[in-house]
C-alpha cells in the first residue's frame, strides 16, 4: 500500500501518513519503530520532550532502508527557546537520532507566557538550521492563528506544517483556516482522541458499514480532509490497521456526519496553548 506525498510550501514533501512515537517508553522505541517499519511506515514523528530521539536513531540504523526512504521529524523542547539553547539543542538531536540532517524540525509548544513571548527568537534560531542544512524543513506545532500571524509577520518564513490537536470531538477549525490562508499544512496529533473514538456510536455505524475499524475510519476521514496524520500504537496488529486505510474511502454522507461529532474547546484531550506554560 503506497503512502501519498503532500507538497510542502518549501517545495519538499512530507508522506501524509506516519507512526508517531508520543509515550513509547526509550527502551522500547527501536522495537517498536522496527516494527513500524516492517508495517511499512516511513515516516516517523518524535521529539525531545518524547525522551527516545536515540531508540529511533537506533531503529533508523538495524533496519536496513536507506536515509532517503524516511522521513525523520523531531521537535524542539520547551526548555530550549533562547536562541543558543536551540542551536545547541538542534545539534543534540542529531547526534541523537545519529542523522546529519532531518527531514523536519518543529517547535513544539509556543509558550506565549514565557520567554517574555518571543517565540520569534525561537523561530529565528529554527531559520538558521534550515539555512545550514541541519533540517530540510521547519515547523511549528500548537501553535494558535496569532501565533502563527506573528511569526510569519516578523520574519517572512512560512512554517511547512503546524501540528495540532484535531479530531473528530476537536477539529479545530480555526487554526486550520489559519494554517491555510498562510499555506501551511495541518499535522493532527491525537488523531483518534487518545482511543475516545473507539466508543462512538456515530463512528461505530460507519465502521460497520464499510467494514473497518473505528480507528480505520477516524484516520480516513483525517486523511480526505487533507491533514497529515501519524497515529501511535505498540501493537504490531493495529499499528497495521493504522497504515490500511488507503484502499476504501468514506461518502460524504459519512464525513459529514463524523465533523458534526465536534465538541469545539470542550472536546479537547490536551491543554490550550494560548495558556500552556510548562517547562520541564
Amino acid at each position: 500500500m503506497t503512502v501519498p506525498n503532500i507538497a510542502l510550501p518549501d517545495g519538499t514533501s512530507i508522506p501524509q501518513l506516519g507512526f508517531g512515537v508520543f509515550q513509547v517508553p526509550p527502551e522500547d522505541t527501536a522495537a517498536t519503530v522496527v516494527q513500524a517499519f516492517e508495517a511499512g511506515y516511513r515516516h516517523i514523528d518524535t521529539a525531545q520532550m518524547y525522551g527516545n530521539e536515540a531508540g529511533v536513531g537506533e531503529a533508523i540504523r538495524t533496519s536496513g532502508l536507506a536515509r532517503d526512504e524516511l522521513y525523520v521529524t523531531t521537535k524542539l523542547n520547551n526548555s530550549f527557546h533562547r536562541p543558543d539553547d536551540a542551536r545547541r539543542e538542534i545539534d543534540a538531536s542529531l547526534e541523537r537520532l545519529g542523522l546529519d540532517q532531518v527531514d523536519l524540525f518543529l517547535i513544539h509548544w509556543p509558550l506565549p507566557t514565557q520567554y517574555d513571548g518571543d517565540f520569534v527568537q525561537t523561530w529565528r534560531a529554527l531559520i538558521e538550521a534550515q539555512e545550514a542544512g541541519k533540517t530540510r524543513s521547519i515547523g511549528v506545532s500548537n501553535f494558535q492563528p496569532a501565533h502563527l500571524d506573528r511569526i510569519v509577520e516578523e520574519t517572512g518564513v512560512v512554517p511547512a506544517v503546524n501540528q495540532v490537536e484535531v479530531h473528530p470531538f476537536f477539529t479545530n477549525e480555526d487554526v486550520r483556516a489559519a494554517n491555510q490562508r498562510h499555506g501551511v499544512l495541518t499535522e493532527a496529533w491525537s488523531p483518534i482522541a487518545k482511543g475516545k473514538v473507539m466508543d462512538d456510536d456515530t463512528i461505530g455505524e460507519i465502521a460497520s458499514l464499510v467494514g473497518r475499524t473505528p480507528a480505520q475510519v477516524t484516520l480516513r476521514w483525517h486523511v480526505q480532509r487533507g491533514d497529515i496524520v501519524f497515529p501511535k500504537s505498540m501493537n504490531p496488529d493495529r499499528m497495521r490497521q493504522n497504515f490500511e486505510i488507503f484502499d476504501f474511502e468514506l461518502e460524504p454522507t459519512h464525513m459529514s456526519a463524523i465533523d458534526d461529532l465536534d465538541r469545539g474547546e470542550e472536546g479537547r484531550t490536551g491543554p490550550n496553548p494560548d495558556t500552556f506554560d510548562w517547562i520541564p
